[in-house]
């Protein structure tokens, strides 16, 4: 059976319990600032201060001020309540002070009228939904600041700055963006002397036509009667046979317009070894990049190609 004593100490801290639960009720955020008070007070004590309990701080400190005004202010409460409540933020607020005591950089987090940083106000407003306060819709939804994109130069210089014609023709013949249709301006860019000047026509007339208009090319001779060139295994055909013949007898000028699947590249490879060109540079497409490195390790497999 318990004692008198013991009942009697079991009564006062129901009646404590039920005192401190009525005044939570009548500011049910203190209870959260006292709790959050108490973990930034941890880390400045194990010198852990970071960017969260720095804001955390600065949150606490406003929410201090602002509920103090609001306890003041509120006729609805006892001046018994109204005092308890006030000692309450009062030891808060101390903590708070003992705090930036031992770090001074937080004093002045304090020198601003409110937390504006989207997160301070992120956390005002969870701290406020947990004690239960109904917020207005404009701090229920909080977006981050845009930043300020600062211009580099001047409106007056942006307005005379030009874009080359090279960088517009590539974001045109970008395949990942959308093409840019709108009209260009015709009549005022100054025409350059290759304008209209079509490259392959009289690039083919060259090989058809030499000086004095006789003919720029020559028949090959004809397939010689033994391949000494094709290492063992391989042969060449009769048309590639009579190709290397010329690059023997010392021709060194040649356009190569065989069709696909006719032996173009290895004719280049053997024609190389037999004119004795190397150091060799050959420039091709990626795509066809390791074709020429085996086909130079098969029609000459003396010789090393580098990719």
């Amino acid at each position: 059976m318990p004692t008198t004593a013991t009942a009697a100490r079991s009564s006062n801290q129901r009646r404590r319990k039920t005192t401190s639960s009525r005044r939570d009720d009548e500011a049910p955020v203190i209870p959260i600032l006292a709790r959050k008070v108490r973990e930034v007070e941890a880390k400045a004590q194990r010198g852990k201060l970071g960017p969260t309990n720095r804001v955390k701080f600065q949150v606490i400190a406003f929410l201090v001020r602002e509920e103090r005004a609001r306890v003041k202010a509120d006729t609805e409460i006892t001046d018994a309540a109204r005092a308890e409540l006030l000692k309450r933020l009062d030891g808060v607020a101390t903590i708070l002070a003992k705090t930036a005591a031992r770090d001074t950089s937080l004093i002045q987090l304090l020198e601003v009228d409110q937390a504006t940083s989207p997160v301070a106000r992120r956390m005002r407003r969870d701290w406020l939904l947990e004690s239960g306060a109904e917020l207005p819709p404009d701090e229920l939804i909080i977006t981050d600041n845009t930043p300020k994109i600062t211009p580099v130069v001047s409106a007056a210089l942006a307005e005379k700055q030009v874009v080359p014609a090279s960088i517009e023709a590539r974001q045109m013949a970008n395949p990942f963006r959308a093409p840019d249709l709108t009209p260009r301006p015709s009549g005022d860019a100054p025409r350059r002397r290759l304008d209209g000047w079509e490259l392959m026509g009289p690039l083919y007339k060259a090989f058809e036509t030499g000086a004095g208009g006789s003919a720029a090319s020559m028949e090959l001779p004809p397939v010689p009667e033994f391949d000494r060139l094709s290492p063992r295994g391989l042969e060449v055909m009769p048309h590639q046979s009579r190709f290397l013949e010329a690059v023997r007898l010392g021709h060194r000028e040649f356009l190569l317009a065989d069709e696909p699947g006719l032996g173009k590249t290895a004719e280049s490879v053997l024609a190389a070894s037999v004119a004795d060109a190397y150091p060799l540079l050959v420039v091709v497409p990626n795509v066809v990049k390791m074709n020429w490195a085996r086909e130079v390790q098969r029609w000459t497999p003396q010789r090393r190609a580098t990719v």
